[in-house]
């Protein structure tokens, strides 16, 4: 349904000495989300109990998929003018990334 809410989950398995550079980086990113339309909801969360592999989760939900969409598009073009490649900062540090686009089951 175009109208129902969208959610970007991602989560990612972080080294000990990772952690601040990549979750600066991650608080930048996700300071920029709540500017743009349609950005309803916005956290980052870190493990703190559990056997667990991702320490480091993210979960954002936007009001649709097209506001979801116009906000990728509106990151992707800021990474190519900054220079910032996400892919390339994540392997630098050693984190491993699971991405992924949900919708609401109930």
């Amino acid at each position: 349904m175009p109208n129902e809410p969208f959610f970007r989950i991602d989560k990612f398995m972080v080294p000990t000495a990772s952690r601040e550079l990549f979750t600066d980086q991650l608080k930048k990113t996700h300071d920029a989300l709540d500017a743009l339309t349609g950005c309803e909801e916005n956290m980052i969360f870190e493990q703190s109990e559990g056997p667990g592999q991702f320490n480091i989760v993210t979960f954002v939900k936007w009001r649709d998929r097209e506001c979801y969409e116009a906000a990728r598009n509106a990151a992707q073009d800021h990474q190519a003018l900054s220079g910032f490649d996400p892919a390339a900062f994540m392997a630098d540090l050693g984190v491993v990334p699971d991405l992924g686009n949900y919708t609401c089951l109930a």
